[in-house]
């Protein structure tokens, strides 16, 4: 499997000639689900759900399909009949030729004020977990863990305890387009150092295969 790194939160999977990509967001490339076969978003905040990227993905490939939950499919179903289905905790369906499972249900606390909207991880091939925005633990082992390093809603102790408790092989970071690159050098030593997983980073556009 290939994995590339977008910007944020956004990530593109491949095996085989065929490709996945997860939350095309308003921070991410205006291209970043073009070519994909299956496109997953967690939840319906900009900066990983963003309708240009979807329609531009889903008009570039006829076959191309959406899952995602019930607050993302309400505001693109309407544009693509029949291609964005609705998933929740516990489902399992194929796409793109990878078997994928649906972990969580909230969005991670901002702040007490602010309600928490629904919120979804994908475990893709029972190996990589991207979690959106969440700090959901999937109930089996996690080869690859994409990992939310900076939002507003987490600190980077809650970081590390995270990549603790998922027991990962490894770490690659997400949600980092608010890390600036002189603060990233703190993020990589302390992570690394405590996490007990190894931490990786992937610049925009950079792959891995895993």
């Amino acid at each position: 499997m290939k994995l590339t790194k977008k910007t944020h939160a956004c990530v593109r999977l491949e095996r085989d000639g065929r490709s996945l990509v997860i939350d095309p967001g308003t921070f991410s490339e205006e291209d970043a689900a073009v070519g994909a076969e299956a496109i997953l978003v967690t939840h319906e905040h900009i900066d990983h759900f963003n309708e240009d990227r979807l329609r531009a993905g889903m008009e570039a490939n006829p076959a191309a399909e959406i899952w995602t939950l019930r607050s993302v499919a309400e505001k693109i179903s309407a544009a693509f009949p029949g291609r964005v289905h609705v998933v929740g905790h516990g489902d399992t369906f194929s796409a793109a030729g990878f078997d994928v499972q649906v972990h969580g249900e909230l969005h991670a606390v901002i702040h007490p004020d602010i309600p928490r909207i629904t919120n979804v991880g994908y475990l893709v091939d029972g190996s990589v977990f991207h979690p959106g925005d969440a700090l959901t633990v999937p109930e089996q082992p996690v080869d690859t863990l994409m990992l939310p390093v900076m939002a507003p809603w987490n600190k980077i102790s809650e970081v590390i305890d995270y990549v603790r408790e998922v027991k990962p092989m490894r770490a690659y970071d997400i949600h980092d387009a608010l890390l600036t690159d002189l603060a990233r050098p703190i993020y990589d030593s302390q992570i690394g150092a405590l996490g007990e997983a190894e931490h990786l980073r992937l610049t925009p556009g950079e792959s891995a295969d895993l």
